[in-house]
């Protein structure tokens, strides 16, 4: 899949307002990150359409119900890059024993 490389720097935290945003700003880190959606699916354990419909702006509905408490709660979301603690992607697998 091809990136677009005008969008791939990322400057400061993306405002999250839609599930379109939510699907530009995963598209764009992942750009970021040198990673093919395949690579990321792998890593996460999501089926690569699934994240494909979510970089194109699809609104599951699991994203549109948060978005709809979000709303309701009067409560913006950004997204802003950090380093975490291995300072690189990991897997699944790897988060959980981290967390535990």
């Amino acid at each position: 899949m091809e990136t677009n490389n005008r969008r791939t720097a990322i400057e400061g935290p993306l405002h999250i307002e839609s599930a379109a945003s939510i699907g530009d700003a995963i598209r764009r880190y992942r750009a970021q990150a040198g990673l093919t959606q395949e690579q990321l699916a792998r890593r996460t354990g999501i089926r690569r359409v699934y994240l494909s419909e979510m970089e194109s702006g699809k609104e599951t509905e699991q994203i549109k119900r948060l978005l709809t408490i979000l709303h309701e709660l009067g409560v913006t979301v950004t997204f802003e890059k950090v380093e975490w603690p291995l300072g690189r992607l990991v897997n699944l697998d790897e988060l959980r024993s981290l967390v535990h």
